[in-house]
């Protein structure tokens, strides 16, 4: 088994957030599609932050 990281497409990413959005609890979620609840609720905080997934979109200046 690889131990790299899994990578989801950034539309996988935005309807889990819809999902979450419209209702449906993270433990829903996490449970479904074998997601960590860690990179659920970062999806969510970055979306709802900025718009975008990116890192680079998600940092402060001073990160920058």
């Amino acid at each position: 088994m690889s131990n790299r990281p899994k990578r989801y497409k950034e539309e996988f990413k935005k309807q889990i957030v819809k999902l979450i959005k419209g209702g449906k609890s993270p433990s829903e979620i996490v449970k479904e599609y074998n997601i960590a609840r860690s990179t659920v609720n970062k999806w969510v905080k970055d979306y709802t932050t900025s718009g975008s997934f990116k890192a680079k979109d998600n940092r402060s200046q001073e990160e920058n």
